[in-house]
């Protein structure tokens, strides 16, 4: 038998002086209208997809449940399973105060940034489809209204050859002709064969060569058919990133991703600053006070919050507005199944600045079999007008992708 998370001590838990609990706050007044309803169980499944994803199940007990998910990856399973008692007999339309409610009860175990962080968040979204359902409302209707009914997505582009510029045109061409995306993003992040230590970050002048020239052939081959963006996974030095993305100042690059390490604001601005590249970042940093140095200190043309990630659904529609502060539009980054992906939708339809949601999926052939409904058409989602997120989960789907050793949650 495994260890039953829900139940370990925690001293900052049990006696936190910032306690946002209803019966702490005295949150007591009936409500009326079918809205007094109480969240009875929190559940999680594990799906072994390109990424590991936690899918998120609300009980409640009018009979209706919401389903969320978290970042992918370990320990989330167990960081919700921890956090269930604190929402057992709490009302789910309170999304922003159970919220910051988990933040407060998980302040020892991490709560600014990390999969603590994570792990509210897949809670979080579901709440907004638990929420949107007791509400009879689709979920942007919660974020405060809808600027579109559909959201533009980019494409994550891979292939088996992904240092050669000529394969990588090859598939930027079959993914906007066949499979009718107008957006993509490739890796420049890859083996160009002239690397002398991969250790200190540093790209000798053929190295930048080969990134170039990959960037050459995708953004010619596709031309003003699609937007291409070009991911560096925090790889490169400061001074390297600053000669790469002034080397690509040429080409029509639509934005360059994660050029240096997360963690130093200071060079973040300083690449940024020095180039007309387009400069994206983001999906590393926690909650909008992790983005706000990035915006205030104008380090990023373009930001890219995670949302199963950053904080949720309304965190990331905070940060959306924290940026439309300073003109910068917000391109999010989302590595999920079609849950998050949809939930991000929600989002992208309530915010002025929304550029985009990332697919990244497109090479696994059941994903959107997790879902009774179609996802992406045409490189757009459109933004359901069901109640809550306006997905429903194929279980027998789920089930049989779930990661060994996993359990099935209940059913709703």
């Amino acid at each position: 038998m495994g260890v039953d998370y829900s139940k370990l001590r925690d001293p900052n838990a049990e006696y936190t002086m910032r306690d946002l609990s209803a019966e702490t706050m005295n949150v007591t007044r009936e409500r009326g209208g079918g809205r007094d309803v109480e969240i009875t169980d929190v559940q999680t499944t594990m799906v072994d997809g390109n990424f590991p994803w936690t899918l998120v199940r609300i009980y409640t007990d009018a009979g209706i449940v919401g389903t969320g998910e978290a970042y992918w990856g370990a320990g989330a399973p167990e960081l919700i399973e921890r956090m269930a008692p604190f929402l057992r007999g709490e009302n789910p339309l309170d999304i922003d105060r159970l919220t910051e409610h988990l933040v407060q009860k998980m302040s020892g175990e991490g709560s600014i940034g990390g999969v603590t962080v994570t792990a509210i968040s897949g809670i979080e979204v579901a709440l907004h489809d638990l929420a949107g359902k007791i509400l009879e409302v689709p979920a942007y209707q919660l974020l405060g209204g809808k600027y579109r009914d559909e959201v533009r997505v980019y494409c994550d582009c891979h292939t088996e050859e992904e240092a050669d510029p000529i394969a990588c045109a090859d598939e930027a061409e079959r993914v906007v002709t066949e499979l009718g995306y107008d957006a993509l993003k490739f890796d420049l992040d890859v083996p160009s064969g002239h690397e002398k230590d991969r250790a200190n970050r540093h790209l000798r002048e053929p190295e930048i060569e080969h990134k170039a020239s990959i960037v050459e052939a995708v953004t010619q081959r596709v031309g003003s058919r699609a937007d291409v963006a070009f991911d560096c996974h925090w790889t490169f030095s400061g001074g390297s990133a600053k000669r790469l993305a002034k080397r690509l100042e040429e080409y029509d690059v639509w934005w360059l991703e994660d050029p240096v390490p997360p963690e130093n604001h200071d060079v973040q601005r300083e690449v940024t600053q020095s180039t007309t590249t387009p400069i994206t970042v983001g999906e590393n940093v926690y909650r909008k006070h992790g983005q706000r140095r990035l915006l205030e200190e104008q380090a990023v043309d373009i930001i890219a919050p995670d949302m199963p990630k950053v904080g949720g659904m309304r965190e990331t529609r905070k940060i959306a507005d924290l940026a439309d502060l300073y003109y910068v539009p917000v391109a999010m980054h989302n590595v999920a199944s079609p849950v998050a992906t949809m939930a991000s939708a929600h989002v992208g339809a309530a915010i002025p600045n929304s550029l985009a949601v990332e697919y990244h999926s497109y090479e696994l052939g059941w994903w959107s079999d997790l879902v009774e409904e179609d996802i992406i058409e045409d490189g757009y989602i459109e933004v359901p007008e069901e109640p809550g997120l306006g997905v429903t989960l194929d279980l027998d789907a789920v089930e049989e992708h779930m990661v060994e050793g996993e359990e099935l949650f209940d059913e709703a």
